[in-house]
């Protein structure tokens, strides 16, 4: 059984006079510990799909179906709580808050949880560790290079050990260089972590460390291929 569903799955726009059908009866699945990367020109329905499988927005039609959870038929309180538990996401800018540490950004998803002072502390240490910035607890976000931001916003995003993490343009504001590390570590959590991730890129190469890459074009699927690549670590440290 598959960790995510999409079964007959489609989202509509109006904008004017003007019906935009961004996912045409679509159907995907993902299953547990799999790395699927999404690519497809502006307007292909990229977003639109991130955005339903992480419950931000709804289906005009079919089920989105995630861990045995319809999300499409869930109450917006329920949602929030769906959210908590099992998806982890990460942004293209990173969406640290400026006057929290980078452990204190890391936390915030676990106070959402019913969780023990302890046990809190437990997750954000190991998920600081998982993304190599154990010492870098105690900086702001303006005292951290682009790449350590976006380190500690994939930490914040599987702190809560989810079970899908989502990612968009992960590393579309970033150089080359510090764009490669983060593949790498995205690579990694996928095969040495097992987490599930759904990953929406506008770069061929970090599509590539995915091992199933899907097309969208005008809201259907159109290309898929598997791609067995694996990067080696380098680069600068600070990254």
């Amino acid at each position: 059984m598959a960790l995510v569903e999409l079964q007959n799955v489609s989202k509509q726009f109006t904008k004017g006079e003007q019906t935009i059908t961004p996912l045409d009866h679509i159907d995907l699945h993902i299953a547990e510990g799999e790395f699927v990367s999404l690519m497809g020109p502006s307007g292909s329905g990229k977003s639109t799909l991130l955005n339903l499988v992480s419950g931000i927005d709804r289906p005009d039609s079919g089920s989105i179906v995630v861990n045995g959870t319809d999300i499409s038929q869930l109450s917006r309180g329920k949602l929030a709580d769906w959210r908590a538990k099992n998806l982890g996401y990460i942004f293209q800018t990173h969406n640290l808050i400026p006057v929290l540490t980078a452990y204190e950004n890391i936390e915030l998803p676990t106070l959402l949880l019913k969780q023990t002072a302890q046990e809190r502390q437990r997750r954000v240490q190991l998920a600081m560790e998982a993304v190599g910035l154990s010492d870098r607890a105690d900086h702001y976000p303006r005292q951290l290079s682009g790449g350590q931001e976006q380190r500690v916003g994939i930490a914040r995003a599987i702190v809560t050990h989810p079970k899908i993490v989502v990612a968009d343009e992960p590393t579309g504001s970033l150089d080359v260089n510090t764009s490669q590390q983060i593949q790498v570590l995205l690579q990694r959590l996928n095969q040495q972590l097992g987490i599930t991730m759904l990953m929406v890129t506008h770069d061929t190469e970090v599509a590539s460390i995915a091992s199933r890459q899907l097309r969208l074009d005008q809201g259907k699927f159109v290309d898929e291929r598997s791609s067995t690549s694996t990067f080696c670590e380098g680069g600068q440290s600070d990254a």
